[in-house]
């Protein structure tokens, strides 16, 4: 279980270093960028291969991992917003409890098995992203220039934007992808995200809107390398446990929702309601009943 609780641990310091970057005003756009740049070199050195050599077009799921590539970057930035801006542990409830949505794209694409307890794990699901994202009335006008609306908004879209992409995997490593091609597949999707990300800044540049920044570059790599071990290491405890592959994921996913809520609240003093701890509470109830269900 040492790459199970890799796993938790990357994915929790990934939830937290968005806030960090946030705190010490580093350039969103350029850390994410580079921390993909840095996951195609880490991943090029571990798998011994640069990923231009399986970038070729006759690929069956080189589409599917253009769009990832393209989900990636852009949820990432998404993700780092909403860290900073709503706070780790709702961004963290939101991303992970979004297993739901594969959940009932998997009902109607490979006929899984439908229980009354899974069901309820669904509902019970929509009620946590709802109470996690609840706030108090000092909340309900404006805050640093962030209007209310957004708190919920934003969340919303990162769940149904992270439940989407991991449909969008699933579906990709159930139809194209083996053993053989897994890792190169996963890389190059890392390389399309960073190849779009480098395209987009080196336009802002041009045009004037950005300025390199070293500690964008410093903090890309600090995120780039965890970033892609916390793959790396899911996808290494999936195959120590293939066959309970089902059990794995949301143990996963609660791991990282306990811990970056429990960090957050103990390095950031995110301030959380009664009800938002609820709906956490809830959260991993609910990833629970959707496992063992």
């Amino acid at each position: 279980m040492i790459y199970l609780a890799a796993s938790i641990i990357l994915n929790s310091y990934l939830n937290l270093a968005f806030k960090l970057i946030g705190k010490y005003g580093i350039n969103n756009l350029q850390a994410i960028v580079f921390n993909y740049i840095t996951c195609v070199i880490t991943g090029s050195i571990m798998n011994g291969e640069f990923p231009q050599g399986t970038f070729k077009w006759g690929n069956p799921w080189i589409g599917w991992a253009f769009a990832t590539g393209l989900s990636f970057v852009s949820l990432f930035n998404l993700m780092a917003f909403s860290a900073q801006k709503v706070g780790v542990a709702v961004t963290s409830v939101v991303s992970k409890i979004s297993l739901v949505i594969p959940f009932l794209f998997s009902l109607y694409l490979y006929n899984e098995n439908f229980t009354l307890l899974k069901g309820c794990g669904v509902a019970l699901a929509m009620l946590s992203v709802v109470l996690t994202c609840l706030r108090g009335k000092a909340e309900t006008t404006r805050r640093d220039g962030f209007a209310a609306y957004w708190l919920i908004v934003v969340p919303l879209i990162i769940f149904v934007w992270s439940g989407l992409l991991d449909t969008m995997v699933k579906f990709t490593e159930q139809r194209f992808l083996n053993e053989a091609n897994y890792d190169r597949y996963l890389v190059t999707a890392f390389g399309i995200a960073a190849g779009l990300g480098s395209l987009s800044l080196i336009i802002l540049y041009l045009m004037g809107m950005q300025r390199f920044s070293r500690k964008a570059l410093l903090a890309g790599i600090c995120i780039g390398i965890p970033n892609y071990f916390s793959m790396w290491c899911l996808v290494k405890v999936l195959k120590n446990y293939a066959g309970n592959s089902s059990a794995i994921i949301p143990v996963n996913n609660m791991g990282i929702v306990l811990l970056s809520s429990v960090m957050a609240w103990v390095i950031f003093r995110e301030k959380l309601t009664r009800i938002n701890w609820i709906g956490i509470l809830l959260a991993l109830v609910a990833i629970a009943m959707i496992a063992y269900g």
